[in-house]
């Protein structure tokens, strides 16, 4: 197959990133571009030869946790908390496992949630299409498909990009790596900050026409079904935590968003019983090591009580020998999480007890 057609799947060969996407612009295609070669794969969609989405396999989820994390200094509902929760909904498990579309449907996610609107989710999709398009065109070699795409018309659209103005941001970009680049205006539905109109390059797309604004969509018949029920937005979330180390304390309470726990922090385990009473935590993470009561016995003593045979236990300790990860489960204890631990390894094991 020559790599000025658009056809079928075929085996590594030369490749043309440019001219695929000129024929694809100016033929005005609908349906999704795959490329492969063997490390990644790329997947660009376009509706009337305009872009909706662009997705790149390599740190998928931490790109989009990148851009995210920059969003929350304007947006302080994107916490880490929510940043985790999105990722153990949408984040492949294994690489054997496949969720079409998975960094979409995070976005879709966080619309239906109101952490973004629509005009804000656009924005964010053309940022993610000029990191992935940049990669795109500095291909030599791969093989390649285009097809409609049926898993994807059934998800909403938040805007159509002009490739051809994202292709001319990339090959500036390309050229001048040292130049940080003000964000391009390339559709009136994404309303991102404009700056003057990239001047004209010899390029493949001169034929390239424009496409009437987008209909609105209803996001809330899009919601994503095949997911966990996400967590209720506005809920505060109590957490109690027995540790006879104030600093182990002071970090946990650091680590867990005031917006979304609120955090119990208990110092003296004889007393504990009846703290965590009044608190009526969602979840405990409980410390192993502590004077007078160890975890395990005190984890016995809660679960014995009617308030706690549900309540998930988080067992937090330095020891990570099997022994005591079967003293664990002998007390029913419904996690073990290992010291020292990051924000991240803390925020995971509270969401998959509580989500």
């Amino acid at each position: 197959m020559s790599t000025t057609s658009i056809g079928n799947y075929s085996l590594l060969q030369k490749l043309h990133p440019l001219s695929l996407l000129a024929q694809l612009t100016s033929r005005q295609a609908t349906g999704c571009l795959r490329v492969f070669t063997e490390k990644a794969a790329w997947s660009i969609n376009l509706e009337a030869g305009k872009l909706t989405y662009a997705s790149y396999s390599d740190r998928l989820f931490e790109r989009l946790d990148s851009h995210l994390r920059r969003l929350s200094q304007n947006i302080p509902a994107l916490n880490s908390a929510t940043r985790i929760q999105l990722r153990l909904m949408f984040e492949p498990k294994s690489e054997n496992q496949s969720i079409p579309y998975a960094d979409y449907q995070a976005i879709c996610w966080l619309i239906n949630q109101e952490y973004l609107t629509p005009t804000q989710a656009a924005t964010l999709i053309e940022e993610l299409a000029k990191e992935v398009l940049e990669s795109f065109l500095a291909l030599k070699e791969g093989s390649y498909e285009f097809s409609p795409e049926s898993s994807w018309d059934e998800l909403p659209k938040f805007c159509h990009l002009d490739l051809r103005l994202i292709v001319e941001y990339c090959q500036k970009q390309l050229r001048h790596p040292q130049n940080i680049q003000s964000p391009v205006n390339v559709s009136k539905d994404s309303q991102v900050l404009s700056t003057k109109k990239p001047p004209p390059t010899h390029s493949l797309f001169q034929n390239d026409q424009q496409l009437p604004e987008s209909n609105n969509f209803d996001i809330s018949e899009n919601r994503n079904k095949k997911t966990n029920q996400p967590l209720a937005r506005n809920k505060l979330y109590t957490i109690a935590c027995i540790d006879d180390s104030q600093t182990v304390l002071n970090s946990i309470k650091l680590f867990l968003d005031e917006n979304t726990f609120s955090v119990v922090t208990i110092n003296d385990p004889v007393k504990a019983l009846m703290q965590i009473l009044r608190s009526k935590p969602d979840l405990i993470l409980l410390d192993v090591e502590m004077p007078n009561l160890d975890g395990y016995e005190l984890c016995a003593l809660l679960r014995r009580h009617s308030a706690f045979r549900n309540i998930p236990i988080i067992m937090v300790t330095g020891r990570t020998g099997l022994i005591d990860r079967a003293k664990a489960k002998m007390v029913r204890a419904s996690g073990y999480l290992t010291k020292p631990f990051t924000q991240p390894e803390l925020l995971k094991m509270v969401f998959k007890y509580i989500g």
